[in-house]
Parts: C-alpha cells; structure tokens; sequence
C-alpha cells in the first residue's frame, strides 16, 4: 500500500528579496519610461532623450540602493533592540515572561492548562525564540536583510530602465513615444504577472495593477512635456 507524501510549497521566504525585486523592476521601468516620454513629447532631440534616460537610470539605481538599506537597516535596528530588551526581559522577569507566553496560547485558542504547558516547554527549549517569534513576531524567515534588498533594488532598476532606454535607442525619434509608451506598457503587465506569480497571487490584478499606475505616470509627464514644449 502506497502513502502519498504531503508535500506544501509556501512563498513567505521569498518576502524579503521579492519586494525589493519588484519595487526595483518596476520604478525602473516606470520611472525611466516617464522620463523618455516626458522629453520626447517636449520635442527634444534623440540624443537628449537618451541622455536624459541613462542618466536616470544611474541615478535612480542608487537612489533605490541607498533608500533601500536605510530603511532597511533601521528596521533592522529596531529588531535588534527589541531582541535585546527581550532577552534582558527574560533574564530579570522569567516567570513573568513565561505567564506572557501562557497568555498568548490562550488567546490563540488554547485552554489554559495546555497553554501553561506549551509556555513551560517552549521557554525551557528557547524562551528568546518563542517570545520573538510569538510575542514580537520576528522571525528568520522574514527578517530584514539591508545589503541584499540595496543590492537586489538597484540590480532590478537598472535591468527594468534599460528596456524603455533601449527601445528609445532603437526607435527612430518620430516614433520614440509609442513604441516606448507599448513596450513599457508590455513590461509592466508582464512584471506585475510574473510578481504575483512568485508571490502566489493572481496574475491578471497583479498586472493590471501595475499596468495601470505605470500608464498614469508616462500620460503625466508627457502632459508636462508636451505643456513646456509648446511653451518654450
């Protein structure tokens, strides 16, 4: 007789570097492709609109790396103070410690006398990972890693920038605005699917979602563009 092995794949661990991966992809593309169409609608050159496009690119790849440690080093920081007001928590108040376990189960749906039971046992294994975990909610899956969300931010806008900048090096300068308005359009729909997918979401909201605000931010800046164009 055969036993089936019950097998279930979660997405949770992905959290971390997926975030900083999608944020980075997608302000790459958007920002950099709002950038070209805001330029070319305001009748400028093609070597000004890719001027203007790489220098973009560079810029927001290390804006995107440096905001990113920031803020994830403090809150990196705010884990590790709060992992040592615990541990000195647990040294000077164990029993108190252990009751505020206890009533953590409790609340979770566990009678008390199985809760007691639970916080007795859990704090004799690891009374620190049972309270960061249960109490603080900080766990190794989803703590915050600041040189890898910089490193895989600025890596993802670069990649994601360069695909509106190469359709505007390829495109001749009358037709640089809808080819670049398309191609952005396909890679967004296509990164919000393939972001959902890895995140176990749906694929179509995830693409329209991130279709539809790439779309508002290139129809903006070709308003300002073309506003200043007739301007000047």
């Amino acid at each position: 007789m055969s036993r089936l092995i019950h097998s279930e794949t979660h997405t949770l661990h992905r959290v971390g570097w997926l975030r900083a991966a999608i944020l980075g992809a997608n302000d790459g593309i958007v920002s950099t492709a709002s950038l070209l169409v805001g330029v070319a609608a305001a009748g400028s050159g093609k070597l000004e609109i890719l001027v203007a496009g790489l220098a973009g690119l560079m810029a927001g790849a290390m804006s995107m790396a440096a905001g990113e440690y920031v803020s994830v080093s403090s809150q990196t920081d705010a884990e590790r103070a709060d992992t040592e007001r615990e541990r000195i928590e647990i040294e000077e108040h164990p029993e108190d410690e252990e009751k505020e376990l206890e009533d953590i189960y409790a609340a979770r749906g566990l009678d008390r006398h199985l809760a007691r039971l639970v916080a007795e046992q859990l704090t004799a294994h690891d009374a620190l990972g049972a309270h960061l975990r249960d109490e603080l909610g900080i766990s190794e899956t989803l703590v915050a890693r600041p040189v890898q969300a910089a490193l895989v931010s600025a890596l993802t806008f670069a990649t994601g920038a360069s695909l509106p900048l190469l359709v505007a090096l390829a495109s001749p300068l009358a037709l640089a605005l809808p080819l670049i308005g398309g191609a952005t359009v396909v890679a967004l729909a296509l990164l919000g699917a393939v972001g959902a997918a890895a995140g176990g979401a749906g694929r179509w909201r995830g693409a329209a979602r991130v279709t539809f605000w790439g779309v508002l931010a290139m129809a903006a800046t070709a308003a300002v563009g073309a506003l200043f164009g007739v301007m000047i």
